[in-house]
């Protein structure tokens, strides 16, 4: 009696061995580094690595290792001075061509990162790093939403050959025909578009109005918020950052936080930066419906050019800095399926005509009147390029007009994507890496002060059984960093209040085994059917008590933000290890120890 099968007791020793494999990598901690990515997205090569290496071993830097990861360069060093010094070094040489991070890496041996094991990430709270708080202007995402609206009204009202004029003012669309027997047909046509607008009569059976409804306000708004949350995790990307977070906070605001990373300067300039660009028609005769005028950037012209937009940032997929044919600064673009479609059949009907690429970018400007200071949004449009069509084209062609900067930024700004709507930053704060340590031993040192408190308890009330009992607990602690590892989630301060809780609630199933087994003794049963029963018997209460946890944790993950997940997070797969080695564990070990014989007496 109580005799696993061998398989069994195979199988619970492969676990264990496979959570301390996962487990190792975070024995090694972390040391300074650099990780260094090529700005036009291209892969590190091993000939790059050795440069870099020879440029600093050139000026006595000698990197601690050395070797690429998931395309990048990463360079380890014994101290933040050398590491510093050495980011000094490359960002002199090449600075041009390569985003350069200070970050910090982990510690390890080649043998562990060729097998592809990696430590659980830390969060900023216990690594170090930048937080930034960034506000999405909502109302940009509304406007830029009706001037959308407007245009796709007045292209369809124009194609049915209504004689019309479309305004938009205060986020309402105002369509005022010539003719009232249009009214009802012009509104078809409207709702054709769009079918949930709002459309209201106007008093003169000329004129009706468009709205937005609340809900469509809601959508956009998510639509924005979710948008460029999308482009900040691509342009954190582009910087060549390890281990991001990029999410929503509340309504209309979003949380980057970025561990391990001490240098904020190019960071702060790509992740608030909204600069796109926009390909219209200059309009030669200089008085089409909706036409304007741009001011020219530098030495480029202005032009009046037509309202229509052939294509704009959001439909590039692709983009890279290169030289044109004549030798200036280029970015490469290429098109989605939408923007390609329109750009050839433009290209096509207007050959030896105009058009212009038109730079647009956000900014805050601060205007002290009367002592207050009041701070306001800019838009500025400005046209960087202006070339006859000669060919026609689709979705790949060149933008010329920039210095070698500023095409590698722009580049760069268009392959992560443009923003859905402008962001600006509310908050920022650089955490030094002291004061992750500190919050990393206070952590640690509690979970090793009640490791050790349930530990003594254990050994003394329950014998050898309470024996069993910690060798269970420690390979739960073991299991859930390993899965942390596997998994690639990052270990935070409230998720080492879940681990200390799970320490407190892993022994409670064994409490009940041990508390069972001592009640069948006490009735008499035999030392084996004892150990039995109280396996067999203390089943149902373990499977709920954790079944419980389980959902509510499940909860705080769904719900959730932030803090409250890395808590949940912790918390689900310590209940889910500690039932592991609860149960099939300690149990694989009991039977070993006792099963199969004759027992005169259980210590327990």
């Amino acid at each position: 009696m109580n005799k696993y099968p061998t398989w069994l007791n195979v199988f619970v020793l492969v676990i264990f061995l496979a959570g301390i494999l996962l487990a190792l990598p975070n024995m090694y901690g972390s040391v300074p580094a650099l990780q260094v990515a090529d700005r036009l997205g291209e892969s590190i090569t091993e000939t790059q690595l050795d440069d870099f290496v020879r440029a600093l071993t050139s000026a006595d830097i000698d990197p601690e290792a050395a070797f690429l990861k998931d395309d990048r360069a990463v360079l380890r060093f014994e101290t933040v001075e050398d590491q510093q010094a050495a980011g000094e070094r490359l960002r002199s040489r090449y600075g041009r061509d390569l985003n350069i991070a200070l970050t910090l890496a982990p510690r390890l041996p080649t043998w562990v990162r060729n097998l592809g094991l990696n430590p659980m990430s830390l969060g900023l709270d216990l690594r170090g790093g930048i937080y930034v708080l960034l506000e999405v202007d909502m109302d940009s995402a509304i406007q830029k939403r009706l001037e959308s609206y407007q245009q796709d009204f007045d292209d369809r009202l124009r194609d049915a050959r209504f004689r019309h004029r479309v305004d938009l003012a205060d986020r309402i669309i105002t369509v005022r025909l010539a003719d009232s027997g249009d009214l009802d047909a012009a509104q078809t046509i409207v709702r054709s578009a769009d079918p949930e607008v709002l459309i209201t009569d106007g008093t003169d059976g000329k004129t009706f109005t468009v709205r937005m409804t609340e809900s469509q306000v809601r959508a956009r708004q998510d639509f924005a918020i979710e948008q460029n949350i999308t482009t900040l995790r691509n342009r954190v990307d582009e910087l060549g950052v390890a281990e991001p977070l990029v999410q929503r906070q509340g309504v209309d605001r979003i949380v980057v936080q970025l561990p391990g990373v001490q240098d904020p300067t190019e960071l702060d300039k790509i992740l608030t930066a909204t600069a796109t660009v926009e390909f219209r028609l200059v309009d030669q005769s200089g008085n089409q419906a909706g036409s304007r005028r741009y001011p020219g950037r530098g030495e480029e012209s202005a032009q009046i050019l037509k309202r229509e937009v052939i294509a704009s940032g959001d439909e590039i997929v692709n983009a890279s800095a290169g030289f044109s044919n004549e030798g200036q600064p280029a970015v490469n673009i290429t098109l989605d399926a939408a923007g390609g479609e329109r750009m050839l059949a433009t290209t096509r009907d207007n050959l030896n005509k105009p058009m212009s690429t038109v730079f647009i970018e956000w900014s805050e400007e601060s205007i002290t009147r009367g002592g207050v200071t009041e701070t306001h949004r800019v838009k500025t449009e400005e046209i960087i390029n202006t070339a006859t069509i000669r060919g026609v084209f689709k979705n790949n062609f060149q933008i010329t007009g920039l210095n070698p900067m500023e095409a590698s930024d722009l580049a760069k700004l268009l392959r992560a994507g443009a923003l859905a709507a402008p962001v600006y930053k509310v908050d920022d704060r650089t955490i030094g890496p002291t004061l992750g340590k500190e919050n990393i031993d206070r952590g640690f040192k509690a979970i090793q002060i009640g490791f050790l408190g349930v530990i003594i308890f254990m050994a003394v009330y329950y014998r050898v059984f309470g024996l069993i009992a910690n060798v269970a607990l420690l390979s739960n602690l073991v299991f859930i960093v390993a899965v942390l590892s596997l998994l690639g989630a990052s270990l935070t301060l409230p998720g080492i209040a879940g681990i200390v809780l799970t320490v407190g609630m892993a022994v409670d199933a064994n409490v009940l085994i041990f508390e069972r087994i001592r009640e069948e003794l006490a009735a008499g049963t035999p030392p084996q059917q004892a150990i039995h029963s109280g396996y067999d018997k203390a089943l149902s209460s373990i499977a709920d008590a954790n079944i419980t946890t389980l959902i509510a944790a499940i909860v705080l993950l769904g719900f959730g933000t932030g803090p409250i997940k890395g808590f949940a997070i912790t918390l689900m797969i310590g209940i889910l290890t500690s039932m592991f080695t609860a149960i099939v564990g300690t149990r694989s070990i009991v039977n070993l120890a006792f099963g199969g014989r004759k027992l005169q007496d259980v210590p327990v």
